[in-house]
């Protein structure tokens, strides 16, 4: 494992996953040579990881850890183990972690361990569902970070009401927002995708699922599947390979999946792309409830809980895996224009896309990189 060779003070961005990739990738640009990028392995996957580090044009991480493939506990454990290796070995002005994943409870961890601050950027999200294990992983991440980078003034106030001291807060937007700005693709591009998957602009539902919580039970994941099948309008269902691996080995979840549109796990810019243009979203993903606030599309959260509320009963609606699926999504297909239309005169809470630009400034500011 090594460093590349830098007169600038280094920071350390520890990433592993999808989400991650996706909201650092600016920060990392605007880093240069003061960025040293440390990829966990949480996401294995060439498709959830490689392709986005090509998309975003980002350089090769400096270390891999490879800690996907296994339990919660020994990913944390692991990327703990190595990246405390890796810190003690190249000494670095910050680590920088995102969001709510293991790979970020371990970075958070192994840098508070070495006497390395710790920045974390999307902090002060609460679900307030101690069920969710990103719960965990972000309440961690917070206490331990010098530096807290809070997207919204609802996570500002959470942090806040922790007793988190307030010179340890910055408030930064949403990086969740430029992302999705620079690589949506134009309307040539979205017209040739719907060519592709067959489908016409606001004819079809957009739908992704991952959490435990919706694929690990086969009762569950059966009747989401049996919802979206019902729907008057044809779904893309990008699959991960989580619910992959749960649907394949059961001939009733695969007779399901048969009556959908199940594709393989989409570039990011694809899924923007069909994003924009579709009717409205079905998803357990955080980080779609923020992408549809700038897309100005609709989207079903089929989860128990949210640590995103600044969406709700806007663009977002809240629902169990059950019969509100196909309730909710009929009663907006009843009326779409119109949906459209009002969602496309809110602003996002996300911020103005200038997220990464304030992190940068902030690190810069506190630790001189």
């Amino acid at each position: 494992m090594g460093s590349p060779s830098t007169a600038h003070p280094q920071v350390a961005v520890v990433l592993g996953t999808r989400p991650e990739i996706i909201k650092l990738g600016n920060l990392v640009r605007l880093l240069g040579d003061s960025a040293a990028v440390v990829h966990t392995g949480q996401h294995f996957d060439t498709n959830l990881s490689r392709v986005f580090f090509e998309a975003f044009r980002l350089p090769d991480p400096v270390a891999h850890l490879g800690v996907g493939g296994d339990t919660r506990a020994a990913q944390i454990g692991r990327a703990t183990s190595a990246l405390g290796e890796w810190l003690r070995a190249n000494p670095v002005a910050a680590v920088v972690v995102q969001g709510d994943t293991n790979s970020a409870a371990a970075g958070a961890l192994a840098a508070n361990a070495c006497e390395v601050p710790p920045v974390h950027v999307e902090a002060g999200l609460r679900s307030f569902d101690r069920r969710m294990p990103e719960e965990h992983n972000r309440v961690v991440a917070d206490h331990l970070a010098e530096l807290c980078c809070a997207p919204t003034t609802v996570n500002l106030t959470n942090l806040r009401a922790e007793a988190i001291p307030e010179e340890r807060i910055v408030l930064t937007g949403n990086t969740v927002v430029e992302a999705v700005i620079d690589l949506l693709p134009p309307a040539e591009e979205r017209a040739a995708l719907l060519t592709h998957h067959g489908v016409t602009a606001s004819g079809f539902v957009l739908s992704t699922f991952h959490r435990p919580e919706n694929v690990d039970d086969p009762e569950v994941l059966g009747t989401i599947l049996s919802e979206l099948a019902a729907l008057p309008l044809p779904v893309i269902l990008p699959l991960h390979p989580r619910t992959a691996a749960r649907a394949g080995g059961d001939p009733r979840l695969a007779s399901l999946l048969g009556r959908l549109v199940a594709v393989d796990p989409l570039g990011y810019r694809e899924f923007l792309g069909l994003a924009a243009e579709s009717a409205l979203l079905i998803s357990d993903s955080g980080g779609v409830q923020e992408e549809v606030s700038v897309l100005k599309r609709p989207v079903i959260v089929v989860r128990r809980s949210t640590e995103r509320p600044e969406v709700i009963g806007t663009f977002a609606e809240l629902v169990g895996a059950g019969p509100g699926i196909g309730e909710q999504a009929r009663a907006w297909l009843g009326d779409l224009a119109a949906v459209h239309d009002r969602l496309a005169g809110l602003p996002s809470p996300y911020g103005d896309g200038t997220a990464s630009e304030k992190t940068a400034a902030a690190i810069r500011e506190r630790f001189g990189a």
